[in-house]
C-alpha cells in the first residue's frame, strides 16, 4: 500500500483545521462500507482498510473484479452543502481531462457521481454523501529528498493547475466565494481574534505584525493580483511523486481539493512555498526553484512580486494560529501539537527576521540562477 493512503493523517505539521465534533463524524464499520460499494457501485470489496482521516471517513478499497479505489463518506455538516462538493468533484475531473494527475469520482449504478446516504453511526441517522474515487499510485512529496528539480516541477504544476482552471465553466461557480473561509489568504485579518492564545510573547509579536501588514501592504493591492481558483493547499501530503528514469521524481498526483476557493494567482504560489518550506533542511532555499517552475508558466506582475514575501509568513501564521485554536477544541493532545509547531515557528521568525528584502534577495536570486540553468540545459539537448 502506498504511502500516500496517510495522507489524511492529523500528525503532519500544521495541515491542523478546526475538529469536528464526534457526532459529525462518519465512523462506518466494515460491514457498512463493504455494503455501500457492492450497493452503489455493483463491485464486491476483496480488501478495505480504513485510512486516518480528520473530519471525513476514507476507505482503501481493493475489489474482487481488480480495481484500486478510495471510498470517500463526508462529514454531515460538509454533507450539507452538495453544490460544494459538486463543483470540487467537476474540478478534479476537468482537471483529470486536461491531462493533470487528480482523481475523479466513479459513478454509481444509476449514473451519479455521489450518493446521500443515511447511515446510523452511533448517533442516530445522519446523512453523508458518498464518492468512489480512483486510486494514485505514489508517495507523498513529504517522505522524499526534494531536489531543487522537483521544486521547480512543484511550482510549475501548481501554475499549470491554476491556469487550466480559468477555462472550467460550471453554473455553481460562485459557491467558491467562500467569503468567511479561514483558510483563505484573503481572510488573514480574522486571525485576530484567535491571536491571543499563541505561546510566547515574541511569538505573538510577530502574528501581530504580519496580520498589520497584511492589512496594510496587501489587502489595498487585491485589485491589481490577477483572480483565478485556488487549490488552497497545495502541501506537501497532497503532492505524490513515483522515480523516474532519472533517479529522480515526477509529480504522479494532486490531493484534496476540500480547500478550493476563489482567489488570486500568487496566493497559490505563496501557499506552496510555504509548505515546501516546511520539510526541507535548508527552508529559505525553496522559493527560488519554485518561483522558477511558477514563472515558467504565470510569469508574476510587479504587486504580486511585491506581495509574495508577506503573503508566505501569512500562510504560516494561518496554520500556527488555527493550530493554536484546534488545541483549544482538544486540550488533550496540547503537547503533542505544542511539539509538531516548532518548525513551523522557527521558520516564520526566520523570515521575519531576515526581513522582506533579504528574503526576496534569495529568492529572486535563486530563480534566477535556476532559470538559466534550466534554459542551459535545454540549449544542450
Amino acid at each position: 500500500m502506498s504511502i500516500h493512503l496517510r495522507r489524511h493523517c492529523v500528525s503532519h505539521l500544521f495541515v491542523l483545521h478546526l475538529k469536528m465534533p464526534a457526532q459529525h463524524k462518519p465512523s462506518l464499520s466494515h460491514s457498512q462500507a463493504s455494503e455501500i460499494v457492492k450497493r452503489l457501485f455493483g463491485m464486491t470489496p476483496s480488501l478495505l482498510c480504513p485510512l486516518p482521516s480528520y473530519d471525513d471517513q476514507n476507505f482503501y478499497v481493493l475489489t474482487v473484479e481488480g480495481g484500486k479505489y478510495i471510498l470517500k463518506v463526508m462529514n454531515s455538516v460538509d454533507s450539507k452543502n452538495p453544490t460544494l462538493l459538486e463543483v470540487q468533484t467537476h474540478t478534479m475531473a476537468f482537471l483529470h481531462q486536461q491531462g493533470l494527475p487528480v482523481q475523479t469520482a466513479l459513478t454509481t449504478t444509476t449514473g451519479q457521481l455521489m450518493s446521500l446516504e443515511e447511515i446510523d453511526c452511533g448517533f442516530g441517522c445522519q446523512k453523508y454523501l458518498v464518492r468512489l474515487l480512483s486510486y494514485l499510485p505514489g508517495t507523498t512529496i513529504s517522505k522524499v529528498l526534494v531536489s531543487p528539480q522537483l521544486l521547480y516541477e512543484v511550482g510549475k504544476m501548481a501554475a499549470r493547475m491554476d491556469k487550466i482552471l480559468q477555462e472550467m465553466q460550471h453554473p455553481h461557480l460562485s459557491v467558491l466565494q467562500r467569503e468567511k473561509f479561514m483558510w483563505n489568504l484573503s481572510n488573514v485579518p480574522l486571525l485576530e481574534s484567535y491571536v491571543h492564545l499563541i505561546d510566547g510573547d515574541y511569538v505573538q509579536e510577530v502574528v501581530q505584525s504580519v496580520i498589520q501588514q497584511f492589512k496594510t501592504f496587501v489587502l489595498p493591492k487585491l485589485s491589481a493580483f490577477r483572480k483565478c481558483i485556488n487549490h488552497g493547499d497545495f502541501n506537501d501530503l497532497n503532492v505524490l511523486v513515483q522515480p523516474d528514469k532519472n533517479n529522480s521524481y515526477r509529480i504522479s498526483g494532486i490531493l484534496d481539493f476540500g480547500d478550493m476557493s476563489s482567489g488570486y494567482y500568487i496566493y497559490e504560489l505563496a501557499i506552496t512555498i510555504m509548505y515546501m518550506m516546511i520539510e526541507h533542511p535548508e527552508p529559505l532555499e525553496v522559493g527560488g526553484p519554485v518561483l522558477a517552475g511558477w514563472e515558467s508558466v504565470i510569469p508574476l506582475n510587479d504587486p504580486e512580486r511585491d506581495a509574495l514575501y508577506l503573503l508566505v509568513l501569512a500562510r504560516f501564521c494561518q496554520s500556527l494560529v488555527l493550530a493554536q485554536h484546534s488545541i483549544t477544541l482538544q486540550p488533550e493532545n496540547e503537547e503533542y501539537l505544542m511539539t509538531t509547531s516548532k518548525t513551523g515557528v522557527r521558520i516564520l521568525c526566520q523570515l521575519w527576521e531576515q526581513g522582506r528584502e533579504k528574503v526576496e534577495r534569495r529568492w529572486f536570486r535563486g530563480e534566477a540562477q535556476y532559470t538559466g540553468r534550466v534554459k542551459s540545459e535545454e540549449d544542450r539537448s
